[in-house]
This record gives C-alpha cells, structure tokens and sequence, in this order.
C-alpha cells in the first residue's frame, strides 16, 4: 500500500466518521465511512491508463464524476482535495493539495449486484430495470464523427492484439500456450470473416459513448425500485466507446461466469427485444471473448499488485484462469479430457501430474474422489482385499460416476480435466464417452512392465502416496482388465517401464491427433 495511504484514519475524513474500510482494485484505493465514498487513483500505468502525475488523477477524477452522472447521478457528488497538514493528512481539505478523491453516495450493500449473485438471489426482474436503464442511456449517448472510429476494424483489432500482447509474459501460468494461440487465431479470424458486420454496426449508429465497465461489480438495486449502474470507464475513451454489443456481452459474460446461464441468455433476449437490435446476437460471442479476456488480463496485472496480500494474488490468478477459460469456450474451444488410464503402478498419476503441470488441466484422481467421498484424508491408507471396503464394486462404481460429476462440471465451464483412474471396466470407459461426448477425450493408456511395476509398489512405502494399490492387487487388476478395444477415438499406448516419458513429445502427439 501507498505509505501515506496508511495514514488516512477516521478523524482524516470530515464529521470522523465512525466506520472506515478500505478496498483495493489494480486501480483505486476505495474508502467506505459511513454515508459515503471516497475513491483514491493509485499512481500506476499500465499503458491503457496513465495516472502517475496528480494533475492526471486529477483529470480522471473529475472525468469520473462526469461520465457517471449518465446514469448515477444521484451518486456521484465531486471531486475532492486531500492535503498534508500539521495535524496529518485531511480528506477535503485545500490547505497543501496532495491527492485527490471522487466522493460518492454509499449504496446500499445489500443491493449490491455482487452480492445479490453471491446470495443466489438473483431474477428476472433485476435484469429487467437493468434493461430499462440501458436503453435510453445508449439512445442518447454520443455517437458519429469523433465516437464511430472506436467501431473500425483498425481500432477492434487493436484491442485485441493488445490484449494478447499484453498476456504473452503470463501464458503457462493461467492460460497455456494452445489455448492462448486458439483464442488469437480464432479471433483474427472472426475479424476478417466479418467485417460486413462491423460495418454495418457503424452505419447503423450502434457504435456509442458507452459504459465500457458494465458488469455486476458496478451495479446496485435499491428494494427493485431503481437501479445504479456506475463506476464507468474514464481512463480511456477507447475503452469506453465501442458498439454497444460490447456493453452487453460484457453483463452477459459476467452472468455466466456466476453460473447464471439462464438468466445471462434472458437479459440478452430482452435487451434485443425491447431495442429491436437483432443484429447484435451476430457479435454477441466475439464480444464476450473479448471481454471475457479482458478480465483475464486484469486477474494477471492484479496478481503482481504488490500492494494487495499473497491470498489475494492467488485468488486473482486463479480467477484470471477461469476467465481465460470462458473466452476459450466462446472462441468456440472443446475442452479437452485427458484421461490416463491402466492398471495400478503403470505410471498413471506420475503422468498426470506433468499433464498438469504443463496444460493447466484440473486433476480428477480416483484415489483422491473415493477417499472424499469416504469421509477420510487422502494420504490416509486403506489397504482392504481386492473389491472389499471403500474398494467394494458399489464404493467404486460411486466413485467413478462422482468423477464424471466433477469433470462435467468443469468441462462446461471450459476448463480442461486429468481423469486418473485404471478404468480396466469396458462399461466405465463407455460411460466416461457418453456423458462427456461435447469434449475431446484423449486416453492415454499407461503400460509397464511387471518386474518395473513389482519395484514400484516395493518403492511406495518411502513416498507420499496416496493410492492404496499393492503387488497382490496389481494381479487381480491384470486378470479382470479387459482391452480397450471398443476406444475408436483418440488412444495412445505409452510404455513407462523406463521411467523417463517424453511429457513433451506426448504433449504434441496430443494436439496432433
């Protein structure tokens, strides 16, 4: 945090309030005491926005408060001062000017959208006052010479090649390097293969001065009664100007990152209806990788924010992750399942751990699921006869279904998933087909041979590990696995004897199956 930042207390406001908290963008520094707001730019640049001089922040502040009485302005009240005195530093005071904030009216935190999504609360009739408000905001927001030029095709695929520009150093980390060479291609390529459309949205005046922040972060109710949408950007009028598909896809995406698919579909057909722009749904995908993107990058700049706490680095980077996923999906990405496969001890886990560590796929373990699903500790052993305990037919039969379960789940949200299990059972490996037909599946089946495996099992008892497979269970396996003959798709045999699989020939005989 910003040393002096430190140093703004309760007697620091006017009237000393009795509350004060303080939450932290890549961007701001928000104060909340009691009736109001103040919002504090912090001294960064990250080439899209430049407020490392005071007389910057100071413009922004006021362009603020400006563009959000469009639609707040009830809430947004002026810019403020903020000076250095004997006494320490005072918030709206013109004594020795060293900062400046934009105060606002505090909104009722149980309005919040955020936090409506968070309760599960959210309905149709909080999208519909949403709808309500956005329509005459983009009738009478500026539009043509000076605003038109943010819809050219220059200007929207320089948004887009500076987003990937700007996430090349982060690839491996929340996205890997397919995933982030699809999305740019597939991008590149809806550009080119609709510029018609761009066109026509220029032409047809859907290119305004928008919101260019509109998702629930933003947005209040008060009792369903009146909605405020704020917070708009101001930094950059490439940001905020653009057609206005951008705007919606942008709420749109952000429901379905909550899981409100529904709903994300019904503010999109309302707004369709109710403005009689139909020609929007023709862009509605593209938008919403974009901004879908866009909040991906965010995640990735607010993880190296110094000022914010480890957790709270961890947790951007993993929600830039999910982010990154749903772009993937409306670029029209299949998620892929990889699932590693074979008799116990043949290398399976080891494999799927390097799966990991270099696609970024979510690692579904069957040891790991049954024990869960038994209420015990994963490294805690059960070493039951073949088929008897939490390794009866019936435990293991629950225990695959429950993979499926989670892996479904993750697949629709785009994520890529490591099934890791022997699935020696033909009806298993059918089923795994059937209920994840919508994604790639690729089977890697691990071999070894049985004086390898014979020292593995010997090894296992110096490690860490949490299967409980053992030689005497290895050959029961052996007996009752039955050949993935039925496997017409994508199967690939690797031989682990050796120990040392090639993890990056693998990897491209993967992606060029």
């Amino acid at each position: 945090m910003i040393d002096w930042i430190k140093e703004l207390k309760n007697e620091s406001f006017p009237n000393n309030p009795r509350e004060i908290r303080v939450i932290q963008t890549h961007i701001s520094f928000v104060f909340i005491v009691d009736e109001f707001v103040y919002k504090i730019k912090k001294p960064v640049n990250f080439g899209f926005l430049d407020f490392t001089t005071l007389d910057l922040r100071k413009i922004y502040c006021e362009k603020e408060v400006e563009l959000n009485k469009r639609l707040s302005p009830d809430i947004y009240l002026q810019v403020v001062p903020i000076s250095k005195t004997d006494i320490g530093y005072r918030v709206e005071d013109s004594e020795n000017i060293v900062e400046y904030a934009v105060k606002m009216k505090r909104l009722p935190e149980v309005g919040m959208m955020s936090k409506i999504i968070e309760n599960r609360e959210l309905d149709k009739k909080h999208l519909d006052l949403i709808v309500e408000s956005l329509i005459p905001f983009y009738k009478n927001a500026r539009t043509g010479v000076g605003i038109d030029e943010y819809g050219s095709i220059d200007t929207i695929s320089f948004n887009t090649e500076e987003n990937f520009a700007q996430t090349l150093n982060y690839v491996g980390r929340p996205i890997n390097k397919w995933r982030y060479e699809y999305i740019v291609n597939w991008n590149r390529k809806f550009i080119n293969e609709n510029l018609s459309i761009f066109k026509s949205r220029i032409d047809g005046g859907f290119i305004r001065e928008c919101h260019g922040d509109l998702y629930s972060a933003n947005i209040c109710f008060d009792d369903l009664e009146k909605v405020y949408i704020f917070d708009c950007i101001e930094f950059n009028e490439r940001f905020r100007c653009g057609d206005i598909a951008s705007d919606i896809a942008f709420l749109s995406m952000d429901l379905d990152f909550h899981g409100y698919e529904e709903l994300s579909e019904y503010f999109v057909k309302s707004y369709v209806e109710k403005s009689g722009d139909r020609e929007l749904i023709k862009l509605l995908n593209f938008y919403k990788c974009y901004r879908a993107y866009v909040r991906g990058k965010i995640g990735c700049f607010t993880s190296e924010d110094i000022n914010l706490t480890e957790e709270s680095r961890k947790n951007a980077l993993e929600n830039a992750k999910k982010y990154f996923d749903l772009a993937y999906l409306y670029a029209e990405g299949k998620p892929k399942v990889f699932v590693t496969f074979g008799l116990s001890g043949t290398g399976k886990s080891t494999l799927a751990r390097k799966l990991k560590e270099i696609n970024l796929a979510d690692w579904i373990a069957s040891d790991e699921v049954r024990k869960t699903l038994a209420g015990v500790p994963p490294t805690e052993h059960h070493y039951e006869p073949f088929e008897q305990g939490i390794y009866s037919r019936e435990f293991t039969e629950r225990t695959y279904k429950e993979m499926l379960k989670i892996a479904k789940d993750k697949l629709r949200r785009g994520r890529d998933v490591i099934l890791d299990a022997t699935y020696r059972k033909r009806a298993w490996r059918q089923d795994l087909e059937k209920e994840l037909g919508f994604a790639d599946i690729i089977w890697i089946w691990c071999v070894a041979d049985d004086r390898v495996i014979y020292e593995r099992f010997s090894k296992r008892n110096e490690n860490e590990d949490i299967s409980d497979a053992r030689w005497e269970i290895y050959l029961v396996q052996k007996e009752k696995f039955e050949q993935p003959n039925e496997i017409k798709g994508k199967l690939i045999k690797i031989d682990t004897s050796s120990g040392q699989v090639e993890i990056d020939r693998l990897i491209k005989q993967i992606y060029e199956l």
